[in-house]
């Protein structure tokens, strides 16, 4: 069955998706893509930002599974 996790109202520490949304601004200022073409570039070059271990050490570091 599913269970509930209630997250306090700002939690950002908690959160998974606010570990990875820090790493992605930091990756789109990195680049200072300045044309709306160079832009969708970056975009597209997001999926090689995150390893699957990555992402699952976001999920542990923020409480939602254990080893």
């Amino acid at each position: 069955g599913a269970w509930f996790l209630f997250l306090p109202p700002y939690s950002p520490d908690l959160n998974p998706i606010e570990m990875a949304f820090a790493k992605l601004k930091a990756h789109l200022r990195r680049i200072g893509a300045r044309t709306i073409s160079a832009l969708w570039q970056a975009v597209g070059s997001i999926c090689d930002l995150y390893s699957p271990d990555e992402c699952w050490n976001y999920l542990k570091h923020a409480g939602y599974v254990s080893d």
